[in-house]
């Protein structure tokens, strides 16, 4: 199939030559037939990281002597391109309420508030969204925050993608609704965008060298002061911040070293299943990847004008169907990077390891459940913190509370959490006020129609309905 049918159908939607010239690199990788994944064998684990708890020991921004020029030099970035279909939503992910009707776009609006009041300065703030997601997010902050949207880097319009036919590599075609021909590339879209859309150099006129970037889903990231000071002054290219992975974060994409040394990010779909098992052992590969990202914009530039304008970035291959919510409808590969994998484009990228209170994302109703919970807190400075150090492992049965709909549905109110180890849920179970989970706990519901759980503590216990 000729690349030159994606080109022009790239070209007519206004494509940038950044965005066209990214997804060739994906493309003829897919059609070379060479094996996307990362295989076990290819790489060893990383055993050991420098520990955010060790760099605030020696880099105390507040006591540095160019801490103003430092912090004058960096900016703060959110990516806000997903949807959330896997939680069946149709408007942007961060619009979901993360505690008394509060969404993350409200929290996000208030830490780069409480930020710009706390160091003097008006960071600059960026918003990466999508085409699924800038129209919903300007007229949200339009009501409480429109002062964001009239400042000059506010957002990074992410690119779009052809999907691919997976029998014939041609251009998806499903004339009942165009729009699903396409799909966004994955946040490692984050690079040809920033040239594309010519904000890199816009950031760099403006003074801006240093980039921190983070999941608009994790509020737990916020810009940490003393980690920036690490990265400046030991002139870092690229930073990816880790934490200690638990056994929530089996599935999530782990760092490790490849044959020359180099860091790597391995995600669970460059995974062959022969190697799932040593993937998802989280005492072999130990240091799961946040995604909150400190970037040199000089660095970058600098690696994009020796590569001809594209991050060697990894590609991945997502076999979905054309329409998402017709399982029978056309498969297609939606050909993505990460963001994160430029830890391996980088001479000198560091990993380190911080505290799970950076980490707080929503991938799945069962996170959402979660961060709903009193397990976690709104601090002062807006961010979603853990109020213990261990994790609760919730799992929702799919069949009833794999969408968002179907979550708000059953969950009247969350249970107490803030006590739990580990709630697996079988069934549809209704919950009501005053229900407290503590230790472990499996609740089941045998019956075709959802049960009430009574309201009472939960400890240790295994519960039918």
């Amino acid at each position: 199939m000729s690349l030159d049918i994606f080109k022009t159908k790239m070209s007519a939607d206004a494509a940038s030559q950044a965005a066209i010239k990214a997804f060739q690199r994906n493309y003829e990788a897919l059609v070379s037939g060479a094996n996307l994944d990362i295989r076990e064998q290819d790489i060893t684990p990383v055993d050991a990281l420098p520990s955010l708890a060790d760099i605030k020991e020696t880099h105390r921004l507040a006591k540095h002597p160019q801490a103003k020029e430092i912090l004058a030099a960096t900016a703060v970035l959110k990516l806000n391109g997903g949807l959330g279909t896997s939680m069946g939503l149709e408007r942007a992910k961060s619009l979901l309420p993360v505690k008394h009707g509060i969404t993350f776009l409200d929290l996000i609006a208030k830490q780069i508030k409480y930020l710009r009041e706390e160091v003097k300065l008006e960071v600059p703030f960026t918003l990466m969204n999508s085409y699924n997601t800038s129209d919903d997010t300007k007229s949200y902050l339009s009501v409480k925050n429109g002062e964001l949207l009239e400042e000059p880097h506010f957002e990074l319009m992410q690119n779009k993608t052809p999907k691919v036919d997976a029998a014939t590599l041609a251009p998806a075609s499903y004339p009942a609704n165009p729009a699903l021909e396409w799909c966004p590339p994955g946040h490692g879209d984050f690079y040809p965008s920033l040239i594309g859309t010519g904000m890199m150099e816009r950031l760099l006129s403006d003074g801006v060298k240093y980039l921190f970037v983070s999941n608009g889903d994790n509020l737990g990231a916020d810009l940490e002061k003393d980690l920036l000071c690490y990265f400046a002054t030991n002139n870092i290219p690229f930073l990816m911040e880790c934490t200690e992975r638990v056994a929530a974060d089996k599935k999530g994409g782990h760092v490790a070293r490849n044959k020359e040394g180099h860091l790597v990010l391995r995600e669970v779909a460059q995974c062959s299943p022969e190697d799932e098992m040593d993937f998802m052992d989280i005492k072999r590969h130990k240091f799961f990847n946040t995604n909150n990202l400190w970037i040199n914009l000089e660095a970058l530039k600098s690696l994009l004008e020796e590569n001809d304008g594209v991050m060697p970035l990894p590609p991945i291959k997502n076999r979905k169907t054309v329409n998402p919510r017709d399982k029978t409808s056309t498969p297609v590969f939606q050909l993505e990077t990460t963001v994160g994998a430029a830890i391996q484009c980088f001479p000198g990228a560091r990993a380190v390891v911080v505290p799970r209170t950076r980490f707080a994302p929503v991938k799945t109703c069962s996170d959402l459940f979660m961060l709903q919970s009193n397990a976690y807190r709104i601090t002062d400075d807006a961010k979603v913190v853990l109020k213990s150090k261990q994790v609760p492992l919730v799992k929702l049965d799919d069949d009833h509370y794999k969408m968002a709909d179907q979550m708000l549905n059953l969950v009247q109110c969350v249970p107490v959490l803030e006590h739990c180890k580990a709630l697996t849920v079988r069934g549809a179970v209704k919950f009501l006020p005053g229900v407290v989970i503590m230790g472990k706990v499996a609740i089941t519901n045998t019956q075709k129609d959802a049960k009430e759980l009574p309201p009472e503590v939960y400890q240790n216990i295994d519960v039918m309905l």
